[in-house]
C-alpha cells in the first residue's frame, strides 16, 4: 500500500450513532463545519434511520445497514451539490440519526377531570390516567415538524404534546359513546383501543408518530365509590338472609324425613306415632312459615327506579319498568336474563329480582280447566 493510499485510509470517516437509551428520539451526527469526507463509512442500525439534511433541504435517507458514501447512494445530494461526475473530498452536510424503537414509559392522565352525564348519579366528575407506547414511523415527517434544528430530541420534548393530545381524544371518546360511570370502568379494555386508534390518527400525519398501544384506568368519584361499597355490603347482608332461610329449609326437610323413617320402622307404634310425626310435621310447617313469614330487606331496586340489561353480550341500559315490560312481552329479555341497578351486589337473574320477577309470571288453568278437557 503506498503512502498517499494510507493517507486516504486515514482519512475515511464513520459515521454512526452508539446511543443505547429508549428515551432519545433523534440524534444529529457532530462534525466540524458539518464535513464528511469522500468514502465516509456510514452505519445505521436496527431501529435507527440515518437523514442527510443539505442547506435545511432533506437529501437521502438510509435504513439499517453499512454503506461507503459516493454518488451512487447519494442522489438526492448530487443534485442538491450539482455533483455531475462525482463529488470533491470533503462535502457539507447534516446527517440526523431517528430512533425508531418503541418508547414504553410514557404516562399520561388528564389534567383535569372530565364532566359527563351518569344515568345513575347525575353529573359526574371522572379523571383517567395510564401508559402509552409509541415509537416514530416516518422520520422525515418527524424530521421537519419535531426535530427541526435541534441537535437532539427527547422523549420529554414530546411528552406534554402527546398527553394533550391523548387527554382529547379521551374526553372526545367518552362524550360521543354515552356511557355512564360505572359503564366506563367496566369497559376500559375495548376503550383503551378505541383511545389508541383515535390519538393515531391524530399524530401520525402530523408528527410522524405511531401509537402501538395505550392503557386505561377511569378513577370514579369517592362518593360514587362509596356507593358502590355500600350497594356490595348491602348485597352481602341480603344474600346472608336468604341463605339463612334454606338453611332452615333444608333443615326441616331433614326432620320431616327421619320421622317418616322412625314411623317405617315401628310398625308397632300403631296410629299414636303417626300424629305424633303428622304433629311433628305441623310444628315444622309452622317454624318454616314462621321464618318465611320474617319481615323482608327492602327491595334491592326501589318503585321508578330503572334497571341494567346484558343484552347480547353488552350492558344496556338503563331502563324503566315499563320498558322492561314491553321487552319481556317482546321476547327480548326472559328469566334468565342478567340485570342490574344501583344497591345489587352483582348481575343477577331477572327472575331473582322481585321487581322484574312479576313479568314472567304466567297465570295458573282456572278450576276444572282441566276436566273439561277430559
Amino acid at each position: 500500500m503506498g503512502l498517499m493510499d494510507k493517507l486516504r485510509g486515514e482519512l475515511v470517516d464513520i459515521i454512526e450513532w452508539l446511543e443505547d437509551s429508549r428515551t432519545l428520539l433523534a440524534w444529529r451526527f457532530p462534525r466540524y463545519q458539518n464535513e464528511i469526507k469522500q468514502g465516509a463509512q456510514l452505519i445505521v442500525r436496527e431501529g435507527q434511520m440515518a437523514i442527510f439534511v443539505y442547506q435545511g433541504q432533506l437529501a437521502d435517507t438510509f435504513g439499517p445497514g453499512t454503506y461507503t458514501l459516493n454518488t451512487q447512494n447519494l442522489p438526492i445530494m448530487s443534485t442538491l451539490q450539482g455533483w455531475q461526475y462525482g463529488f470533491n473530498s470533503p462535502f457539507r452536510s447534516e446527517v440526523y440519526f431517528v430512533n425508531t424503537r418503541p418508547v414504553t414509559d410514557l404516562r399520561w392522565g388528564t389534567p383535569n377531570p372530565i364532566t359527563l352525564r351518569d344515568p345513575d348519579f347525575g353529573m359526574v366528575q371522572i379523571r383517567a390516567n395510564g401508559l402509552c407506547i409509541i415509537r416514530v414511523i416516518d422520520p422525515v415527517i418527524f424530521l421537519r415538524q419535531v426535530i427541526g434544528t435541534d441537535s437532539q430530541v427527547g422523549i420529554d420534548e414530546i411528552t406534554e404534546l402527546l398527553r394533550r393530545e391523548i387527554s382529547q381524544g379521551f374526553s372526545d371518546m367518552i362524550m360521543s359513546t354515552g356511557l355512564g360511570a360505572i359503564d366506563l370502568q367496566g369497559r376500559q379494555a375495548e376503550l383503551s383501543a378505541k383511545l389508541a386508534e383515535i390519538v393515531r390518527t391524530r399524530v401520525d400525519d402530523e408528527f410522524g408518530l405511531g401509537i402501538d398501544s395505550i392503557t386505561m384506568n377511569v378513577s370514579l368519584p369517592e362518593e360514587i365509590t362509596q356507593a358502590m361499597t355500600r350497594g356490595v355490603a348491602k348485597g352481602v347482608e341480603e344474600q346472608g338472609w336468604i341463605n339463612q332461610i334454606k338453611d332452615m329449609n333444608r333443615y326441616q326437610q331433614a326432620k320431616q324425613a327421619d320421622a317418616m323413617t322412625t314411623a317405617a320402622g315401628n310398625p308397632g307404634g300403631g296410629m299414636g306415632e303417626a300424629m305424633g310425626a303428622g304433629i311433628g310435621f305441623g310444628i315444622a310447617q309452622q317454624m318454616a312459615s314462621q321464618t318465611t313469614a320474617t319481615p323482608a330487606p327492602p327491595p334491592l331496586n326501589p318503585s321508578g327506579q330503572s334497571f341494567h340489561v346484558e343484552l347480547n353480550g353488552q350492558a344496556a341500559g338503563p331502563y324503566t319498568m315499563e320498558q322492561l315490560s314491553s321487552m319481556a312481552s317482546a321476547g327480548q329479555i326472559n328469566p334468565n336474563s342478567q340485570v342490574w341497578a344501583p344497591g345489587m351486589a352483582g348481575w343477577l337473574p331477572a327472575s331473582q329480582v322481585g321487581p322484574l320477577s312479576q313479568l314472567f309470571q304466567t297465570p295458573p288453568p282456572l278450576p276444572g280447566e282441566g276436566a273439561q278437557a277430559r
